[in-house]
């Protein structure tokens, strides 16, 4: 981690560094520009001010003294021959009446301009002024361009760059350490309290009340108050990271614990019909069974099957629920129509059982998947019928896109009703094994619910009877 902020900062510095001198360097050209353009600017209106250009001799000391300024004074008649120039000799010049700045004097009464030459690596400024004759006064000056100022100065430059670099590793170095020792004991803590199996608390609030308290970090997690704690200096701006990590442990542990009493359960209920089935098929095989406890063997053998094949579809319902990848087919659905189909599939049971079905409401479409509506309606009617008594009565009502079940029967004592969702949960083991429930088929409904985002509301009373309300 440190490594990685460390090359990043030495990145960032490296290309801030290099474009500042660039920038400089361009800069640095541009002002250059301006002092050069203005300094000829003074020397060619200073002569087209004074009478030096029609004394030849005058003009030739004064020429002399421009040489030695690296100035080059040229002068061309109206037709843009040239007639004086203090550097070459003017027979050997060709017309200049086509170059830039003459010909903007010729028009504007002054003219600027810049050639540059990459050949040798030199610019040539040049400015020229209209005289009242009609002929031109041009001065120039050579100068390196810019990529000849860049190479000179490189050396220097390259130097300052370095120099600015060490600096930048040795503060980034330092300001590394401070900013990941904070995050560094933070991590360090959590993972000593998960190798302590301390655990975290189950609360989001970071305590930040009262100079004990106050969290200058927070780095120490502990179960106090159920509050994070602080122990070592940490940002505040960590602390919303420290509650997620630890909600985040919360969930892994609880999942972890729910995945092993989930194989822990299943094993269970896969084992007792199966001990069942082998137990009285090794009696019948055996021919230790008369004829008349062969035939209760064999529908025992019967009744086992069925509770395990049972079994098996809700445990496959369960895992196809829980499958994130699962593509979830909707449809407008009459949820009275499945409501009436599950009435007429349930009655048989529920006249062995001697308990009542009615059913009411109105036709009330919602976007659902049907399966998924049928099974719902099906594993709350059939828990309704399963845990009722003798005389008892399951009130089905659709109405306002709410589906009510409501039944009479045994009720779910309080101290239970917040585990009745939980998978193989059963309040009375012994009547679940009796009636054939697995104990998660409000598990399913659960899950179902959550998939269409509606509401679930569980009310029950024990001796009284049990209402589950799902609102779409």
């Amino acid at each position: 981690m440190k490594k990685t902020i460390n090359i990043r900062m030495m990145i960032v510095a490296t290309v801030a560094v290099i474009f500042t001198a660039l920038l400089c360097t361009v800069t640095y050209y541009k002002v250059f520009y301006d002092e050069m353009m203005g300094s000829l600017k003074e020397y060619t209106r200073l002569l087209s001010s004074t009478a030096l250009m029609y004394d030849d001799e005058k003009l030739d000391k004064y020429a002399e003294v421009l040489s030695k300024d690296n100035i080059r004074l040229t002068i061309i008649d109206k037709d843009g021959k040239v007639t004086f120039d203090n550097e070459y000799n003017v027979s050997e010049l060709n017309n200049h009446k086509t170059r830039a700045e003459i010909a903007d004097a010729y028009k504007k009464g002054e003219g600027s301009s810049v050639r540059r030459s990459d050949t040798f690596k030199i610019t040539n400024f040049y400015y020229a002024v209209k005289l009242e004759d009609g002929s031109v006064i041009r001065t120039a000056r050579e100068t390196r361009s810019i990529y000849g100022i860049f190479t000179h100065a490189f050396p220097l430059i390259f130097g300052i760059v370095v120099l600015l670099l060490i600096v930048c590793y040795i503060i980034s170095h330092f300001l590394t350490k401070s900013i990941v020792k904070p995050i560094e004991e933070m991590a360090g803590k959590i993972i000593e309290n998960i190798d302590n199996k301390e655990g975290f608390s189950t609360s989001k609030r970071v305590n930040t009340e009262g100079p004990e308290n106050n969290v200058k970090g927070g780095a120490g997690v502990s179960k106090k108050a159920g509050r994070v704690e602080s122990n070592n200096e940490v940002y505040r701006e960590l602390e919303p990271v420290m509650d997620h990590i630890k909600l985040q442990h919360d969930d892994i542990l609880k999942g972890a614990a729910l995945r092993q009493e989930f194989t822990a359960n299943v094993s269970h209920e896969l084992k007792t019909p199966l001990t069942s089935i082998s137990g009285y098929s090794e009696l019948i095989e055996n021919g230790m069974a008369s004829e008349e406890d062969t035939r209760k063997f064999a529908a025992e053998i019967h009744r086992s099957s069925d509770r395990l094949l049972v079994l098996i579809n809700d445990i496959i319902k369960l895992s196809e629920l829980d499958s994130e990848g699962n593509v979830i087919n909707f449809e407008k659905v009459n949820l009275y129509d499945i409501v009436l189909n599950c009435q007429a599939m349930m009655e048989p049971e529920a006249e062995k059982l001697e308990v009542i079905i009615k059913a009411t409401g109105e036709d009330t479409f919602i976007n659902a998947n049907k399966t998924m509506m049928e099974e719902l309606v099906y594993n709350l009617c059939d828990n309704a019928v399963r845990y009722n008594k003798p005389g008892g009565h399951v009130y089905i009502e659709v109405k306002d896109k709410t589906l009510s079940v409501r039944d009479d029967g045994i009720g779910v004592p309080t101290k239970y009703q917040e585990r009745i969702f939980e998978r193989f949960f059963r309040v009375d083991k012994s009547r679940s094994k009796k009636t054939g429930g697995t104990g998660l088929g409000l598990s399913i409904v659960k899950h179902i619910v959550e998939l269409h985002s509606a509401k679930l509301k569980f009310e029950s009373e024990a001796g009284k009877g049990t209402r589950v309300t799902v609102k779409f």
